[in-house]
């Protein structure tokens, strides 16, 4: 699996994981971030390999079904980026002391807002 594909997991598992029942989130966290093959993860909750394997599959097109709907994930990166943006605003007016600034803060601070 994919390193981008493992990180996708984790972020759907961490806004949705608590969405899927006990069994569900034992299975996927052991496949996902306990780095669990499938045959051991098989042999752990005593059935197939390909039951756990669909598991894993059905787990992961609901937690995505639920950012489908929700978008919560996007709206977390995008909020990310625009903090980090202000964060670079407010250095280079520290160093430059540019009083633009105010107004591209202020504008990236609403767009935040507005979007949570």
């Amino acid at each position: 699996m994919e390193m981008e594909e493992k990180v996708e997991q984790a972020y759907l598992y961490d806004f949705y994981g608590e969405l899927l029942n006990e069994h569900q989130r034992k299975i996927y966290e052991d496949f996902v971030f306990n780095d669990l093959s499938l045959g051991e993860i098989a042999d752990e909750e005593g059935i197939s390999r390909q039951g756990v394997h669909d598991m894993v599959k059905r787990c992961t097109k609901t937690l995505e079904g639920y950012e489908q709907k929700l978008h919560l994930i996007a709206k977390f990166h995008s909020a990310k980026r625009k903090v980090e943006r202000i964060r670079q605003l407010a250095e280079g007016f520290h160093t430059d002391g540019d009083e633009d600034v105010f107004a591209e803060i202020q504008q990236i601070s609403s767009q935040i807002l507005e979007e949570l």
